[in-house]
């Protein structure tokens, strides 16, 4: 149960993040003034955002026991989630994206390894 907890939340606490930042990529001036605004405005969502990452991270480290492993998977789900930059930006991903994305699962497996 403790890894549908902790990829639950990992899921969301990364997906809020990378909405705000594909969100602000495409829609707010690149100048300091309305930068730091939105920024402001969007510290309740960041503080959400982080206990679910900060949880996952640890109901992650209590089913594996292992926190490298831990810290691997949500990299590599923070990859998977960058496809909001799709939504936003209407950006396809290359071969050298899904190459890399092989490339971390491959590692992923390696790490699994005894």
């Amino acid at each position: 149960m403790l890894y549908i907890y902790s990829v639950g939340l990992l899921f969301g606490g990364l997906s809020i993040i990378n909405l705000v930042f594909s969100y602000q990529t495409k829609h707010i001036q690149h100048l300091f003034w309305p930068t730091l605004q939105f920024q402001l405005w969007m510290l309740p969502l960041f503080v959400i955002a982080n206990m679910c990452i900060g949880y996952g991270i640890h109901f992650g480290y209590k089913a594996t026991g292992q926190l490298g492993y831990t810290l691997i998977f949500s990299k590599c789900l923070e990859i998977l989630i960058s496809g909001v930059a799709y939504l936003f930006l209407k950006e396809v991903p290359t071969w050298k994206n899904w190459a890399g994305i092989g490339v971390i699962a491959l590692g992923i497996f390696l790490v699994n390894q005894k």
